[in-house]
Parts: structure tokens; C-alpha cells; sequence
């Protein structure tokens, strides 16, 4: 392949969260973390190139987007998911997470009531309540290895507790699923018959597998384009996060005046020139280092299943249908939530998600990050089976 992605990069000493800060976050020195959802893989050469000539200029002073920019956003949005943006639908923040607590601030009063579908990225319950809104819960249905949507509980629950917000995982993390458009509709009428408005977090559209579509919510249906707050970022799709940009989409113009003054209000201004700069590399010239990705990535995927299918049958894929991020089922150990993590951290050495942090839903699932060359998954898997087997 043109590109390595079978490299192995030491990231000791780098300031990674992920490999530096083990000891502090109370795991062991030594164990192969597979947890946080960034990944070991180099980003693509045009934007190493970008950030490059930017440095040798060595004037790093307050920087803001141009034209060109928000054009290279309407061509990458454009050609993977048909959607056409317009330039004043755009506010740009330093993360996808920072959008979402200033949408909740600018949209809602405190004790308002925002409803999530757990299990589900554990910032979204900690955005709600570390603002002082109410966190309702429409919990997904597991049922034979798939996680499904339950509808009458969801505009239940939006009635009872007049629910002004509504946090939703498109494609889902963590359980993988990119929802059908026919699931997508029907949680916008919901939302639209009852006044919610929707904040969408798409940041994974771009890792869908075969089989699956990816449909921008806010673009089903004009009624929901004026009451969605599309949430993307290049960050997860070319490991990006350090670099602190993202984009945010807000047709309806009250909705995005009231979340623009919110962030004004918190301090925060301009973007980082180098999130610009990778940005905008990165969704020029960066398709078929993507391409290129997924195709290893499916890979990666096959030696999960295939190890787990034929060495760990008490381990249950939920196979995805988009993500890096795949939730494995250890329910049939019947251990407790301690005893699981005392397998998963002293004796099988992995550090991954434990899947109580996503919602009580997520009890008895573990989060692993399968972004990573093949070699270091193999050694994960054997560690596992070595733990539970050996």
C-alpha cells in the first residue's frame, strides 16, 4: 500500500494522553492502551507538509479562515454525503464537545430537560448535567447482537419531561450503528412535533462500512435543517484532536446568533492557525489517504471478528456498521463490573473503556479502539485470550 498504516510509532513522551498519563489515570505502567479514540497511525503527508511550511514561517499570530477554507468544507461535504453548506451556516470551535455545552448553555435555561440515547459517549450525560439541565435517558435496546431505537419510549419521555434538547450519535459511539434513514426520520418528526431541538454529532460520517449509508440528519428534511445543529470535525477522520478545530453547521440563524453570542460570551475567539491549516489540507488532499484507511481499517475488523469468533466465543462482537470504536459483549463471563475490569487491566494488560462509562446500558461491554496497526490488535487479542483462557 502507498500508505503504512502497518508502521509502528512510538508516542512515548509526547504529551499523548493515551500512552503519557497511564499512572495518573490509574492504570499499571506498561499496558497497551486501546481506549481513548485517537489513532496510532501518522497523519496523512499533505497535512504533515501544510503544518511543516507553516512552522518555517514562525509567525504564529491570530489567525482566522478564509474563502478558500469554507469552500474546501462545501467540497468535502458536497462529494461524500451529497450535502451542500452555506458559508453563513458555519461556526467554527475548538472541539465538537465545546460545541455542544455552548449549544446547551445558548438553547436552554438550567433544570431543562436534554435527552441522550445511552449507551452513548459519556460526554454528552457530563455536558448536560455539568451545565445543571436534567439528563433523560432513552435507552437503546440490545436484542441479538443489534442495538435498535425505541420510539414510544422516546416521545414518551419527551413529553413527560417537556424536553427541549435532544444529543444525537450519528453514526453512534459506542455501539456502531449508523442509522438507517428510515431510524433518522423518525426521530425528527419526534423531535419537530414536539419543538426539540437537535443537536447532531456526525464526527464519525466518515468511517461507514460496507453495506451502510451515512444521512446528514439536518439534511433529511427542511424542518429539521431549522432545528439541527450538525456537529463535524476532521479530527477523528485524520487524528486531528490535538489540533482543536471544528465545525459546526447552524442553518436557522436565531439558533445560530444564540450560540455564537454563547461563545463569544466564554472568552473564546479565533481559531489555532495550525487547526486551520490541517484542516483545510487535510479535506483537499486528503481522500485517498481516507480511502486507503478504511480499506485497513476493514482489515482490522476481520482479525476481530475472526480471532473472536474462533478463540473467544464468550466474547460477542456487536458488529458495526461504522467506526473505529467496536463494543465488545462480556456479558456471558457474568463478572461484575470490578471483576471485568480486573480481567480486562491486571490480567489481560489492556487498558480500554469499561462500558458502565457510557450508561448503565453499557454494563458488561468494553470500548476497544481498533485504529492501530494490525501487529499491536494481534497482540491485544492474544493478551485477551491468554487472560480468559490461559
Amino acid at each position: 500500500m502507498k500508505y503504512n498504516f502497518d508502521e509502528i510509532i512510538d508516542r512515548s513522551n509526547t504529551n499523548s494522553i493515551k500512552y503519557d498519563f497511564a499512572n495518573r489515570r490509574g492504570k499499571p505502567d506498561g499496558i497497551l492502551p486501546m481506549w481513548v479514540a485517537d489513532m496510532d497511525f501518522r497523519t496523512p503527508p499533505c497535512v504533515i507538509e501544510a503544518l511543516v511550511d507553516n512552522s518555517k514561517h514562525g509567525i504564529f499570530g491570530y489567525s482566522e479562515s478564509g474563502h478558500d477554507y469554507f469552500e474546501t468544507l462545501q467540497a468535502w461535504f458536497q462529494c461524500y454525503f451529497d450535502w451542500e453548506v452555506r458559508p453563513q451556516w458555519l461556526i467554527k470551535t475548538p472541539g465538537v464537545v465545546h460545541a455542544i455545552c455552548s449549544a446547551i448553555r445558548a438553547l436552554t435555561n438550567q433544570g431543562d430537560a436534554v435527552i441522550v440515547q445511552q449507551p452513548v459517549y459519556y460526554p454528552f450525560s457530563e455536558s448536560v448535567l455539568g451545565n445543571r439541565r436534567k439528563l433523560i435517558v432513552n435507552q437503546l435496546v440490545y436484542r441479538e447482537s443489534k442495538y435498535s431505537i425505541d420510539f414510544e419510549d422516546f416521545e414518551t419521555k419527551i413529553i413527560k419531561n417537556d424536553v427541549k434538547m435532544f444529543i444525537l450519535c450519528s453514526p453512534h459511539n459506542p455501539v456502531g450503528r449508523v442509522w438507517t434513514k428510515d431510524e433518522l426520520i423518525r426521530l425528527g418528526d419526534i423531535c419537530y412535533r414536539h419543538g426539540v431541538i437537535v443537536i447532531s454529532d456526525e464526527i464519525h460520517a466518515d468511517f461507514i462500512y460496507p453495506g451502510n449509508k451515512h444521512f446528514v440528519f439536518a439534511d433529511l428534511k427542511p424542518e429539521f435543517s431549522d432545528i439541527t445543529v450538525t456537529c463535524t470535525a476532521p479530527s477523528k477522520t485524520f487524528n486531528l484532536a490535538g489540533l482543536q478545530i471544528s465545525n459546526i453547521f447552524v442553518s436557522n440563524r436565531s439558533i445560530r446568533q444564540k450560540i455564537k453570542r454563547e461563545i463569544s460570551n466564554s472568552g473564546y475567539s479565533q481559531l489555532s492557525i495550525m487547526g486551520i491549516t490541517a484542516c483545510k489540507a487535510a479535506y483537499d488532499k486528503g481522500h485517498e489517504w481516507l480511502d486507503a484507511l478504511n480499506i485497513y481499517l476493514n482489515g482490522n475488523l476481520d482479525v476481530l471478528r475472526d480471532f473472536t469468533r474462533q478463540n473467544l466465543p464468550q466474547i460477542k462482537l456487536v458488529e458495526p456498521e461504522g467506526t473505529y470504536l467496536m463494543w465488545l459483549d462480556f456479558k456471558s463471563l457474568r463478572l461484575s463490573d470490578e471483576q471485568l475490569d480486573e480481567l480486562i487491566v491486571q490480567k489481560a494488560g489492556l487498558w480500554l473503556d469499561a462500558g458502565v462509562m457510557f450508561g448503565k446500558g453499557g454494563k458488561g461491554f468494553q470500548r476497544i479502539n481498533i485504529a492501530c496497526p494490525k501487529s499491536i490488535l494481534q497482540k491485544a487479542l492474544l493478551q485477551l485470550d491468554q487472560a480468559i483462557n490461559g
